[in-house]
């Protein structure tokens, strides 16, 4: 599907060698993946907590975070099957990464929150999408199809909130700059065996 207006268009395509990595290694994936979920619901809660007035915002944000929770539930079910432990959460140096260029003043880092929360949401999308051609158990595919037309809807959702702040001109300038952000990361992180 080609890209739309409304979409988050990353600059550089994940490795090719993430896709073996993470089928051979598929159970570690999982368990990041569950940790994406978990924190992404929980996000969808600050991100409501911290900016209520903006409109649109409260019910989307509620509706992100079930929605969010619920793949959590899903992953955690598969990995329930498969004998797998959810442990602490070791952390991921490419959300990090996108969090320390964050500003600080207060309108700003509004901006700046929605705009990284899409891109972390395109590369999701890339690489569940990814994992869903990879995979040849027909549920999990299945599963992983779904997921990832998800999350492609999430990353335009941040962008329409991006809007709802900020001038055209601005998202996009900010937009492109964390974007060479992220691109910079996928390009000098190491290849992990993560959704990230």
């Amino acid at each position: 599907m080609s890209a739309q207006k409304d979409d988050v268009v990353l600059r550089r395509a994940t490795d090719a060698s993430w896709l073996p990595l993470a089928l051979k290694h598929f159970d570690e994936v999982l368990i990041d993946h569950a940790h994406c979920e978990k924190k992404a619901a929980a996000n969808a809660l600050s991100l409501l907590q911290a900016y209520p007035e903006v409109k649109g915002l409260p019910a989307q944000m509620a509706r992100l975070a079930r929605e969010e929770s619920a793949h959590l539930a899903k992953v955690l079910q598969i990995m329930e099957k498969r004998g797998l432990v959810l442990g602490k959460d070791l952390g991921d140096p490419y959300a990090q990464g996108l969090q320390k260029v964050m500003r600080h003043p207060s309108h700003h880092r509004r901006l700046d929150r929605f705009l990284v929360a899409g891109i972390i949401e395109s590369r999701s999308h890339e690489r569940l999408q990814l994992l869903a051609d990879g995979l040849t158990d027909a549920p999990l595919k299945r599963f992983y199809e779904e997921l990832a037309k998800s999350e492609d809807g999430h990353q335009r959702l941040f962008l329409r909130l991006a809007r709802e702040v900020a001038q055209e001109d601005e998202v996009q300038g900010r937009l492109g700059e964390l974007l060479e952000v992220e691109a910079k990361l996928i390009e000098t992180l190491p290849v992990r065996v993560a959704i990230h």
